[in-house]
């Protein structure tokens, strides 16, 4: 399998978190009341997030595709005896989805140009991806110079530096989801959670879901 590496290129997409940084332990305790949908894909990108988190730090780029769980087995039955839980998933909920992780992901030099690459048939309802990416506070942004390479090198080597991993997941017309998690504070109970973290990000990924 191959992928791409998030480290190879500098914060492209990240901008619209930076305001994470002073709000880092935000979770959806604005009162806002959640559709069905956006609470199951809050639920498939915290899974992904979890799965990812498994295997550990510096890891590469990962991109999913999400289908509901109705149509998946309605088009391909057997799913119902290799993965009985997804009966019981459909049951509790019938909007429930499953992912499916993407391999053999072309080979580009940046984030941007992954996503740029990216489609996806219409029996796919949704795409996540995962990335990691350092994160330095508003002000030393500003600081950043504008040459890539030199604002990587300041990046890594600012005291301030914050290692983050951004899980993000669109449905196809409908709502996003953002799960974000710091290696300072690698706990579950820890990962920052919203509809719309990561703004640029959500943006790119929708893009490809589009005709």
């Amino acid at each position: 399998m191959r992928f791409h590496r998030s480290g190879t290129d500098p914060v492209a997409l990240v901008n619209g978190a930076v305001g994470l940084w002073e709000n880092r332990a935000m979770t959806n305790e604005n009162e806002r009341t959640y559709t069905l949908e956006e609470l199951t894909l809050a639920n498939t990108v915290q899974e992904i997030e979890t799965h990812v988190a498994q295997g550990g730090w510096d890891g590469p780029t990962r991109v999913f595709a999400i289908i509901r769980t109705k149509e998946a087995l309605a088009t391909t039955p057997e799913l119902a005896t290799q993965m009985p839980e997804l009966l019981v998933q459909l049951e509790a909920n019938e909007l429930s989805m499953l992912s499916i992780e993407q391999e053999d992901l072309p080979e580009t030099g940046t984030l941007e140009e992954l996503l740029g690459s990216l489609t996806w048939p219409s029996t796919v309802h949704g795409a996540g991806i995962v990335v990691e990416r350092v994160m330095v506070p508003p002000e030393a942004e500003a600081q950043m110079p504008a040459d890539p390479d030199e604002a990587l090198a300041f990046l890594q080597e600012h005291p301030q530096r914050e290692d983050v991993r951004l899980a993000v997941g669109v449905l196809r017309d409908g709502p996003s989801w953002c799960a974000i998690r710091t290696r300072k504070h690698d706990d579950a109970s820890k990962v920052a959670t919203g509809p719309d973290l990561v703004p640029g990000l959500v943006a790119g990924l929708r893009a490809t879901l589009e005709d």
